[in-house]
């Protein structure tokens, strides 16, 4: 058996053709779409880039027990897995968060790996002198950040010299030198079209429109305050990453063609999350609701024992359904502790998974979803005081804990997932505005209301869909201030 994951970062499904869009040229997703099944209902889980990859490794939710940071020492690791039980394992990437101390140790679960340097302000290339930055829409946070990104800027001057680049033909190199050999997992994993949006100049050039404003590539996280030709500027900016990301997916389909791998290798497309690009009157992801943009993803699987292309799948399915989806297809069942189920028999007709999703962020709302209703509830009080981190690997995005979070360390008893480990319980902050929307309960009806621009009000609905809510969580052995801190009953263990 053989299996390829090609995986995007912040890749808007309303922006693909096979969702109904008419404008961004991609059309290896459409053919994509013809040689595998297409997902309409798939929802993330745990957001956003780690807490969703640690997903994809253990099957499980991340962010009911924890933000950000590795996988734990109690974690099952779907590659780790496939590796100990034969399967050779291969991660080719950019994703520079894997290098960071906060995802220090997903890629060493690959039999090998390869990196990529130079997305988003990685601390790649060396340069005392400041670079020269053209004059940003609006005021940057994290300024070293944006320095840094600049630097490495002016060493891509050539599409080649790109780190999806680099990461596509590290991947083919792969097909081409493997193809012959069984029992192996390939993982090409690249960072876009996550922002900045930097591309060059032949894929800007399918999105031809008038534009006489300040650089804008890289939009900041917080509603927007930019014109409407500004909007639409960074709109075709990512657009013209996307072509990008879409032209790499034809050098794999090109390759599967070649090579004749359709008949014995699986092939899944997928992504993270999605971005806000104007819409909600919001850019970005984290610091508002999950909406559909963010949370409803692309999903596309060709699985050569079913043999089934060209069709939609309509269930409900989740990112924790890939590594049992991915250990059931080289014949190993998942680890008691995977929530996720094997997709197999809803690529083949459509066989449901689960009546009902969670979704969310460490923090945030907790959301649920049944594919029709989309139902988050809030933190019931603005200063969320009743959370914390459980973990044994305190880290956050770029360094480890301070002294002072760890001044508040206590040992708290095992989780049904922990496998008999007690864990740290470190209080977290979370102070929220009132007029936040992040601190309202909204209920949704995704079915007519795509765009969620008609909260409704219906107490029958949202009785069930906090039902579906609390049975999920508990299925998560949720920590029970989880509960208080969304203003709910906690059931009965």
């Amino acid at each position: 058996m053989k299996a390829v994951m090609v995986m995007f970062d912040s890749l808007n499904r309303h922006m693909l053709p096979p969702y109904g869009c008419d404008w961004v040229h991609a059309p290896n997703f459409k053919r994509l779409a013809e040689k595998a099944v297409t997902f309409d209902c798939c929802y993330v889980g745990s957001m956003p880039c780690m807490p969703a990859r640690r997903e994809i490794h253990t099957g499980r939710y991340n962010f009911l027990h924890r933000s950000w940071g590795p996988l734990e020492p109690f974690d099952d690791s779907m590659p780790e897995i496939l590796k100990n039980s034969g399967v050779y394992t291969h991660l080719v990437s950019d994703h520079y968060h894997y290098w960071e101390e906060g995802g220090c140790n997903y890629h060493t679960r690959y039999s090998t790996w390869e990196i990529s340097r130079g997305q988003e302000g990685d601390s790649w290339i060396a340069q005392v002198k400041d670079p020269q930055i053209p004059p940003a829409v609006a005021d940057r946070t994290g300024a070293g950040h944006w320095r840094q990104d600049w630097i490495n800027r002016e060493h891509m001057t050539r599409e080649a010299d790109q780190p999806q680049a680099k990461t596509f033909a590290a991947g083919l190199e792969f097909l081409r030198r493997n193809h012959h050999a069984d029992n192996w997992f390939l993982h090409i994993e690249t960072f876009d079209p996550h922002e900045p949006f930097f591309t060059l100049e032949q894929y800007k050039k399918l999105y031809p429109h008038d534009y006489a404003g300040r650089h804008f590539d890289w939009p900041p996280y917080r509603a927007v305050q930019e014109t409407p030709e500004e909007v639409r500027h960074c709109r075709y900016e990512y657009a013209a990453l996307l072509s990008m990301c879409d032209a790499y997916l034809g050098k794999v389909l090109d390759l599967m063609d070649e090579l004749d791998m359709w008949k014995d290798t699986m092939l899944i497309v997928n992504t993270d999350h999605g971005f806000l690009l104007g819409e909600h009157d919001s850019w970005a992801k984290c610091w508002c609701p999950w909406y559909e943009e963010h949370a409803r993803a692309p999903l596309f699987i060709w699985d050569p024992r079913a043999g089934v292309a060209g069709q939609r799948r309509n269930s409900l399915v989740q990112t924790i359904d890939l590594a049992p989806t991915l250990l059931e297809y080289f014949g190993l069942p998942p680890t008691p502790d995977m929530e996720g189920k094997s997709l197999r028999a809803t690529v083949a007709d459509d066989t449901p998974v689960r009546q009902a999703g969670l979704f969310g962020q460490f923090g945030a709302q907790v959301n649920v979803t049944d594919g029709r209703y989309v139902y988050m509830r809030a933190p019931a009080r603005l200063d969320n005081q009743a959370l914390f981190e459980y973990t044994h690997m305190p880290t956050h995005m770029r360094r480890t804990f301070g002294v002072g979070e760890m001044q508040s360390v206590t040992l708290a008893k095992p989780f049904g997932f922990t496998k008999g480990c007690p864990v740290m319980k470190i209080r977290s902050g979370g102070k929220g505005r009132s007029d936040s929307p992040v601190f309202h309960n909204w209920l949704y009806d995704v079915q007519s209301d795509p765009a969620q621009q008609h909260p409704i009000e219906d107490a029958r609905i949202e009785r069930m869909m906090i039902d579906h809510m609390v049975r999920l969580m508990k299925a998560n052995d949720a920590p029970k201030e989880q509960y208080k801190r969304l203003g709910l009953k906690a059931p009965a263990r």
